[in-house]
């Protein structure tokens, strides 16, 4: 009899057991969790657009446009599962580079620049056409300092891409990553 009556208490606990398990199960099925390893978020948002940037700066780098255009295209496909189309997509960028240069940062005691600083600013404006709170119209500024002993010529294209890459990550994130 104590045999049986330890055998009904190990079936109620599984019983038991059992049932709270479904209960779980049945409950958490009901919840979606989605995970992005960039920290994008583009919920609703299926397919993106860029609109080739015009180089409007004084000085103008016959490149730019299409590399600055061309990362940008390449960070949302990395970044996000949305699909490029060349007309109006549920995101969309444009805009135009708006100032690229260098100028004198520091001055070393000769009255000759030390450091300089080269910088790109592009003006962009992103439209959401499933979320339009989350568009800007806004302007992104980078650069990189480099010794005055240095010709431009001789960095440029190191330095243009490193600011590119930075530009493309500072529009990436305004426009899909919320911190």
């Amino acid at each position: 009899m104590v045999l049986n009556r330890k055998n009904n208490v190990r079936l109620n606990s599984y019983k038991l057991l059992t049932v709270l398990l479904a209960a779980i199960v049945t409950l958490l099925s009901g919840c979606t969790v989605k995970y992005s390893f960039s920290g994008a978020h583009t919920q609703g948002l299926k397919t993106f657009n860029v609109v080739y940037f015009q180089n409007r700066a004084p000085i103008v780098q016959p490149n730019l446009s299409q590399t600055l255009t061309d990362a940008l295209i390449d960070q949302c496909k990395a970044q996000t599962s949305m699909k490029y189309v060349t007309d109006i997509g549920d995101a969309s960028f444009e805009g135009e580079i708006k100032d690229y240069g260098t100028k004198p940062l520091t001055v070393a005691a000769d009255a000759q620049a030390a450091t300089n600083r080269f910088s790109i600013t592009v003006h962009v404006k992103y439209t959401n056409s499933i979320d339009p709170t989350q568009s800007f119209d806004q302007s992104f500024t980078r650069y990189e300092d480099y010794s005055s002993n240095l010709d431009l010529s001789a960095v440029e294209s190191d330095l243009s891409a490193k600011i590119v890459g930075m530009l493309v990550e500072d529009i990436f994130n305004q426009a899909f990553v919320n911190w």
